[in-house]
């Protein structure tokens, strides 16, 4: 089985192998113990172990004192020289501080990855809301601001796809109810931002916002996490929406990605 209940092809070759553990963690979840990677990997106790071994030793993974696993350094300094996602963090980064100072509250940059949420970037202080947030990680589409933000702008594909699959609650409020999420999408397109309360995280909110290109297409969204007890969209909204639409006049004028970059899946034409 799959980390999503579906059948899994067991991987034949060694790379295959490999790629099936190094995404594993794609799947959500910052740290797995061996099982969990095999479970996810679709391989046999055994040959994971080994694999898994060879890996840590590469600096590719890291083993945790606890026994878990995590992605190691190595393989994040690779994957953070991908142009398109360095290129948007470098962009976005002097106005990520710049509302964090406004704010003090967690700042995020999320792209659409598939179906899902990759966070390319994150700021965060002592006194911002603790999140799970991960640079890194993947996040649903359903439960978060910025995921919110890109399923409204998201390709009609993507967008029914995720309407017609499941939506898992992750917390007290997270709509599970495939109507109620669309009617949120659409509210999403007329007003330019979405928010959540209580949707991933108990006790946290947020308020998104598209950023756009030179042609308009939104490539990637900026959110507030807050408190839910202090998440005032008249205190959250205006410097938010300052600082996607100053992002967006730098992404237009230097950025030369675009929004397909970031999925394997449209770039193959699979």
């Amino acid at each position: 089985m799959g980390g999503d209940g579906t059948e899994r092809a067991r991987p034949v070759s060694v790379a295959g192998k490999v790629m099936a553990i190094l995404n594993a963690f794609a799947q959500g979840g910052v740290r797995l113990n061996l099982s969990e990677i095999c479970r996810r990997a679709g391989l046999p106790l055994a040959t994971g172990h080994r694999l898994v071994g060879e890996l840590v030793g590469g600096g590719f993974l890291e083993r945790v004192p606890d026994g878990t696993y995590r992605i190691g350094t190595r393989l994040w300094r690779i994957g953070s020289q991908a142009p398109a996602v360095t290129g948007l963090r470098e962009l976005a980064l002097p106005h990520m501080e710049d509302l964090y100072e406004a704010t003090h509250d967690n700042v995020q940059l999320g792209v659409l990855r598939d179906d899902r949420v990759l966070i390319v970037e994150r700021l965060r202080g002592t006194r911002s809301v603790p999140v799970v947030t991960q640079v890194g990680a993947t996040l649903p589409l359903h439960t978060t601001g910025v995921g919110k933000v890109l399923l409204a702008f998201a390709p009609p594909r993507v967008r029914e796809e995720v309407l017609a699959g499941e939506l898992p609650r992750h917390a007290a409020r997270s709509i599970t109810d495939p109507g109620e999420l669309r009617r949120c999408v659409e509210q999403v397109v007329r007003s330019g931002y979405a928010v959540t309360r209580d949707e991933m995280t108990l006790g946290a909110s947020s308020v998104g916002a598209p950023v756009r290109d030179g042609a308009g297409d939104v490539v990637a969204a900026m959110s507030l996490v807050s408190s839910t007890r202090g998440a005032d969209l008249r205190r959250l909204l205006p410097p938010l929406t300052t600082a996607v639409r100053a992002l967006s006049r730098d992404v237009a004028a230097h950025w030369r990605g675009d929004s397909g970059m970031f999925s394997a899946e449209r770039n193959t034409g699979a």
